[in-house]
């Protein structure tokens, strides 16, 4: 996977899979916000994500969305 979309709330949150995924990335995003891309810490509204996996998709990028984890519960 060159790209990773999960869902969190109100927003996904995006993380490199490869060093293609983190490449093309690089492209898309101003370089002071490459360390926190190759972190996985950029969260994006998802009408955004949907356009970045459009994008990253047409560009021959493998793309994964994962669903939100499901709340823990206490015993």
């Amino acid at each position: 996977m060159d790209l990773c979309l999960h869902s969190s709330d109100q927003s996904i949150r995006l993380r490199p899979g490869s060093v293609l995924g983190m490449l093309w990335l690089q492209t898309h995003f101003e370089p002071e916000h490459w360390s926190l891309l190759a972190e996985g810490m950029v969260c994006l509204p998802p009408s955004d994500a949907e356009a970045l996996e459009q994008d990253a998709t047409a560009a021959g990028l493998h793309v994964s969305q994962l669903p939100a984890l499901s709340p823990t519960r206490q015993i």
